[in-house]
C-alpha cells in the first residue's frame, strides 16, 4: 500500500471496476490455470486484493492507532502482468485516532463500510463469488493481522470479530463465524468456515489446517 501520488501506472478503483478493466484482469489471470472454475480464480485473485488491503489497515491501527484513508471511491490500483493487484494506493497518509480503547467493530467501520462492502459486490457481479465467501476471505487476513501484532487484548478483538452474531450498532456481523480456532493435536488451528475454492486450481498449494473442507487440510 503506497500513496496514490507514488504508485506508478495506476488508475482509480472506481474506474478499474466500472470500465471491464477488472473482468479483463481476471481472464489475464486465469489464462495462468487453463480451463478452471472463474470462481476459483475470482477468489484467489481476492486474496491477494483483501491482503494488499487489510494487512496495512490493521497493523497500522493496531500499532500505530493510524487510521488509513480507505475509502473506495478515493483509491487506485496497480497490476501486475499476469492481472493481479500490484499494490493499492491511498490519498494521505491517514489520522490518528483517540486512543487505546478503540473496539475492534469501530475500528474496522471505514474498512467494512467504505470499502469492503463495495468491493464484494464487484466481486459477485463479475467473478461470482458469494458475498460470504468473500467476507471469509478478507476476515482470514484481518485476524491474521490483529493476532501477529501479539498482544492479549489484540487476541481478543479477533475473537470479538468473528463470535458476535451483531455488531455493537445492531447490524448483522458478515465476519460471525468465518473463522473457528480448535484444539487439533494439542495445538490451537484456525479454521475457515467457507472454502477459499483455491483446490480447483491447478499448482496451487493447499491452505492447510485452515482449510475448511477435511479432505484438502493434509494436500
Amino acid at each position: 500500500m503506497l500513496l496514490s501520488s507514488d504508485l506508478v501506472d495506476s488508475m482509480p478503483l472506481a474506474e478499474f471496476f466500472a470500465s471491464g478493466a477488472f473482468d479483463r484482469a481476471l481472464s489475464t489471470y486465469a489464462a495462468t490455470f487453463g480451463d478452471s472454475d472463474r470462481r476459483a480464480v475470482a477468489s484467489m485473485w481476492s486474496l491477494f486484493y483483501l491482503s494488499s488491503l487489510t494487512i496495512p489497515y490493521v497493523v497500522a491501527w493496531a500499532l500505530e492507532r493510524q487510521v488509513l484513508p480507505v475509502a473506495f471511491d478515493e483509491m487506485t490500483v496497480a497490476l501486475s502482468a499476469d492481472g493481479l493487484p500490484r499494490a493499492l494506493g491511498v490519498p494521505a497518509p491517514g489520522e490518528w485516532s483517540d486512543g487505546d480503547g478503540q473496539e475492534i467493530f469501530s475500528a474496522l467501520r471505514p474498512l467494512m463500510d467504505e470499502h469492503l462492502a463495495k468491493i464484494i459486490g464487484h466481486l459477485k457481479a463479475v467473478g461470482g463469488i458469494a458475498p460470504k465467501l468473500a467476507w471469509n476471505n478478507a476476515a482470514v487476513y484481518i485476524d491474521y493481522a490483529l493476532r501477529t501484532a501479539g498482544t492479549e487484548p489484540l487476541n481478543d478483538e479477533a475473537d470479538a470479530m468473528t463470535s458476535l452474531r451483531l455488531m455493537p450498532n445492531g447490524m448483522p456481523n458478515p465476519f460471525f463465524d468465518c473463522l473457528r480456532h480448535e484444539e487439533e493435536d494439542g495445538a490451537r488451528v484456525c479454521r475457515r468456515k467457507i472454502c477459499c475454492l483455491r483446490y480447483l486450481l491447478p499448482g496451487i498449494p493447499s491452505c492447510g489446517s485452515l482449510c475448511a473442507l477435511p479432505s484438502q487440510r493434509n494436500q
